[in-house]
């Protein structure tokens, strides 16, 4: 098998726009992973709300998470790297939010923090919830336990092309990119999902051309292009795809599926 280490973004390429996991696109990894091939979750998600999907196919091995701040194992949820952020370089961004009315999350490889959880709208919390997620109050920086490995910003897409224009202005000590129409993710300048797989194929002694990934959205793009072959999803931005090596069907056609079964699959 050429492609021995796969990787799979999760919203817009792994799942429906509904958020299922087809049971389709279920088999035909199963039948990859019989095959000898490793698969690798590589999402913005944290682990708490990736975890699981690998969990339902039945696979082991780890899942790369918040744009590739961090690498968790996934069957003992041992972090296997992170990138730590610089807290106190948050606080332009956390006052330029407060100030715009803009909402945002603090993140640690494994907690999600928000300013006034008690004042957080339900529709709000419907979407934490959406992602498994259980957001806690933020404690002060020195209250931190664990490293700070993703801030995000979330509101409605004109709004955050605002954000992201004038962010785009500052002198960035972060990486800062969308990860989606709704969210702007800033995390250590290091940190990229191209990065982290890179990392991961090093470890596993798997050559970036035995290396395929799959994905949908600009914070995809690195992983594309570090691997043997990059295949966008047909939902795709046209930056994505051109960044890509080939392009499948949508996420609500079960492109992975399709693209497995193209490129992986032996009869």
């Amino acid at each position: 098998m050429k492609y021995k280490l796969i990787a799979l973004d999760v919203d817009g390429t792994l799942l429906t726009d509904d958020h299922v996991l087809t049971p389709g696109t279920i088999e035909t990894i199963r039948a990859i992973a019989e095959q000898g091939a490793e698969f690798v979750l590589c999402t913005g998600r944290a682990p708490r709300s990736s975890i699981p999907y690998m969990r339902e196919i039945g696979l082991g091995g780890y899942v790369i998470c918040h744009n590739g701040a961090a690498t968790v194992d996934v069957r003992t949820e041992e972090v296997i790297h992170e990138f730590a952020m610089n807290p106190p370089g948050l606080e332009p961004y956390m006052e330029y939010c407060r100030k715009h009315n803009i909402h945002f999350d603090v993140n640690t490889t494994f907690t999600l923090y928000v300013e006034n959880l008690a004042g957080l709208t339900q529709e709000t919390l419907d979407v934490y919830h959406q992602f498994f997620m259980e957001p806690e109050d933020m404690p002060a920086w020195a209250d931190f336990t664990q490293p700070i490995v993703k801030f995000t910003a979330a509101g409605g897409m004109e709004e955050l092309d605002r954000v992201y224009a004038d962010w785009s202005q500052w002198t960035q000590e972060f990486n800062m990119l969308r990860s989606g129409d709704f969210f702007i993710d800033l995390m250590h300048k290091d940190a990229s999902k191209g990065a982290a797989l890179q990392k991961l194929a090093e470890k596993r002694g798997i050559p970036a051309e035995n290396v395929m990934a799959i994905g949908n959205y600009y914070n995809d793009i690195t992983m594309l292009t570090y691997a043997g072959l990059g295949v966008a999803m047909d939902n795709s931005p046209l930056d994505v795809k051109a960044a890509a090596d080939a392009v499948t069907a949508s996420n609500n056609e079960e492109g992975v599926k399709r693209a497995l079964e193209k490129y992986c699959l032996e009869a």
